[in-house]
């Protein structure tokens, strides 16, 4: 008869989460994983596979439960503008409310083992295409409604806002002046105008 688990396997993921997002990969090692999760090795193997797998998971539980529901964001009804700009405001809030300076872990996973891990690269690829691919259904309501100019590519812009809000998110881990992150969003939601 098979056992059962002594542990909950979503609190386990949870701690595993906090540790890869606060150490990265690398730095983890399965003993730190062991002392952290507080369950044994063969555990962590038979309900999650190797570290690496471990890892992804946590990768993917962070997206479900850190970020926002940014497609739902950008796609209320009415005015898309308004949400394009809480959007960067609240990257802009989040890297300088960031007390811990863990950053992203979706920035960080890519700072840290691209270009060669192709699991991880699909999955930040996938992450940075949704938020892209959101940001552009928003800025094509956005030129439809007027609320930009009818000649402004929604699509370029979203590919901008994206690798500006990624860079605010590495901006965020450093311990410097909050009004830096501040001015820097002001100036891109002046774009938007």
């Amino acid at each position: 008869m098979a056992r059962t688990k002594e542990f909950d396997p979503g609190a386990v993921l949870e701690r595993a989460l906090d540790l890869f997002w606060r150490r990265g990969y690398e730095a983890t090692s399965m003993a730190d994983l062991v002392e952290h999760l507080g369950i044994g090795r063969a555990s962590i193997y038979a309900t999650f596979g190797g570290k690496h797998d471990l890892y992804l998971k946590a990768l993917e539980r962070y997206v479900q439960t850190r970020d926002p529901s940014l497609v739902e964001l950008l796609s209320q009804p009415g005015p898309a503008l308004p949400a394009v700009r809480a959007l960067v405001e609240l990257y802009a809030e989040d890297a300088v409310g960031d007390r811990d300076r863990r950053g992203c872990m979706v920035v960080n996973a890519a700072a840290e083992l691209l270009p060669d891990d192709q699991p991880v690269a699909r999955f930040v690829e996938a992450s940075w295409t949704g938020l892209e691919t959101a940001l552009t259904s928003a800025l094509i309501r956005a030129r439809a409604q007027g609320e930009i100019s009818a000649e402004a590519d929604p699509r370029a812009l979203a590919r901008f806002l994206l690798v500006f809000l990624q860079g605010m998110r590495v901006m965020g881990k450093s311990h410097g002046d909050p009004a830096r992150l501040r001015d820097a969003a002001a100036q891109a939601l002046a774009l938007l105008r």
